[in-house]
């Protein structure tokens, strides 16, 4: 396998959120702090402003975003700019913003929230269905990882700061979960910090792990099986893409990094093929 390569110079103070749009086959990811989306088509550099936060999105048609913000799921019109909104999210808040976010196989939409300082126990992660919003989990500090399993019968997540990639088993018939979450990847006692994940087709978990430098591939039975090294210090989510789902693209981010690599956006061809990401389904 080759070495990972930069998909992307522009630095990013926190990069998050990497989405593969499979109808656009075009990547787009988020710089939380700076308030914007960044996208390349065709070798253009292409970048959207927002007056919040804004951290993830899932996609709804060839033209058109679900993108979480600090204060709500809205509706992005890619073609001319125009959004509107799809349910608030704690705009009641002021404290928190939302961070890591999916689409499930149902059409749903999970996303976590967290303390803009991460404060202690302030997040909480949500889940988009049916045209409402209901909570999932809260008491969460640093909400991440949130992924499906290929054949539906469970998602992650993790608080990054428990060190801990919990796996919660879903109903197969509409996605909502059922019984208590389990630990499946165990890394307290060390110094890995879990960020954002994704899963390939085969079931196996892609970990960023914040100030590691690395990505870490694990069995669904949360047994390690590869690690890969990427330049930044701060990797952060993982996303498969390309024409065949073959590429891992990783973001990173810069607060608090001096080195050149630190909040750029790579690529690394894989042998490995991931899930096409889950569309949006919003509630006529």
């Amino acid at each position: 396998m080759t070495d990972s390569q930069v998909f992307d110079k522009r630095v990013c103070a926190l990069g998050e959120g990497p989405l593969w749009h499979p109808l656009r086959k075009q990547l787009f990811w988020f710089d939380i702090l700076g308030k914007k989306m960044l996208s390349q088509k065709d070798g253009k550099q292409l970048e959207w402003a927002f007056d919040d936060h804004v951290s993830a999105a899932g996609w709804i048609d060839a033209d058109t975003l679900m993108i979480a913000s600090e204060r709500a799921l809205f509706r992005f019109d890619l073609t001319d700019g125009s959004q509107s909104d799809i349910a608030p999210l704690e705009d009641d808040n002021a404290i928190t913003r939302s961070n890591d976010g999916r689409a499930d196989p149902w059409g749903g939409f999970w996303i976590g929230t967290m303390g803009k300082k991460a404060e202690q126990g302030a997040g909480s992660i949500y889940r988009y269905y049916d045209g409402a919003l209901r909570k999932l989990h809260s008491g969460l500090t640093v909400t991440n990882s949130i992924c499906f399993a290929p054949d539906r019968s469970c998602a992650y997540f993790t608080d990054t700061h428990s060190r801990q990639i919990m796996r919660q088993a879903l109903d197969a018939d509409d996605g909502w979960p059922k019984d208590i979450p389990e630990v499946v990847i165990d890394l307290t006692g060390t110094d890995l910090n879990p960020d954002g994940s994704v899963v390939d087709a085969q079931g196996c978990l892609w970990n960023a792990q914040w100030g590691a430098s690395r990505v870490a591939r694990y069995g669904p039975d949360g047994a390690l099986m590869s690690t890969y090294a990427f330049p930044p210090v701060q990797t952060s989510c993982p996303a498969f893409g390309g024409d065949d789902l073959q590429t891992l693209f990783v973001t990173s981010a810069a607060i608090s990094q001096t080195g050149t690599a630190d909040g750029q956006t790579f690529h690394l061809p894989t042998d490995t093929r991931g899930q096409p990401e889950h569309q949006v389904v919003l509630n006529p």
